[in-house]
């Protein structure tokens, strides 16, 4: 059985939680943003901004261009194929990091700090009926956990050992034109009070590793 585990090392945070983009805000908005090539079926790469519950630009992510191989797995091997993603805040400073291995089963994101210090990753676990992945610590255990249920494929909710929710990522639709002409997906994020800064960023990443893994074209739920 998986062990539990809510220690996490702050000296990545500069003893400074406050400084941090994602810090006092209850609720997010991750939206991709396309290209217009995607809406004749071209995957470009993929980016994202990320709103504060005002609708405010919070923060955006954008994957990191790997030349003519990496547009080429882009079209071919979709959700499978390995890549980077940075993340900025409103200053375009860089604070995150999340790096995808290539791998055909049981995906898996790591995240690290903008300088490369390890933070956590997002690991999918095999279910036959919900979409099921952990967060993991530094240490690699698990501080959360997500089963999509069978029955709200859209809501991924984030439980702690008590099976206590301390996070929410729900699919929210973004207009009938734009799903039929792009894979286009939007993501409501909620947090818990008190749910501390290093948890909103594993969470933060779980959105768009959400969208990637069970949204993106040529992924398979």
């Amino acid at each position: 059985m998986l062990k539990y585990s809510i220690t996490f090392d702050w000296k990545w945070l500069n003893q400074d939680p406050g400084m941090l983009p994602l810090n006092d805000h209850p609720r997010l908005l991750v939206q991709q943003v396309h290209e217009l090539a995607e809406f004749i079926g071209f995957e470009s790469r993929n980016k994202y901004q990320i709103l504060a519950g005002d609708q405010q630009p919070l923060a955006f992510a954008a994957e990191q261009s790997s030349g003519l191989l990496g547009t080429l797995a882009r079209q071919a091997l979709g959700h499978w194929r390995r890549f980077d993603l940075i993340f900025f805040d409103g200053q375009r400073q860089p604070f995150m990091r999340a790096h995808h291995p290539f791998r055909w089963l049981l995906q898996r994101l790591e995240i690290s700090d903008h300088q490369g210090a390890p933070l956590g990753a997002i690991q999918q676990r095999f279910s036959l009926l919900h979409k099921e992945f952990d967060l993991l610590d530094v240490q690699g255990q698990v501080v959360l956990r997500v089963a999509s249920p069978l029955w709200k494929l859209w809501t991924f909710p984030f439980v702690d050992e008590q099976q206590r929710q301390q996070a929410l990522v729900a699919k929210r639709w973004s207009g009938a034109f734009s799903e039929l002409m792009t894979d286009r997906d939007n993501f409501l994020v909620e947090f818990e009070a008190g749910l501390n800064p290093a948890l909103r960023h594993l969470v933060l990443a779980a959105a768009v590793f959400i969208d990637l893994q069970y949204f993106e074209a040529k992924a398979s739920g």
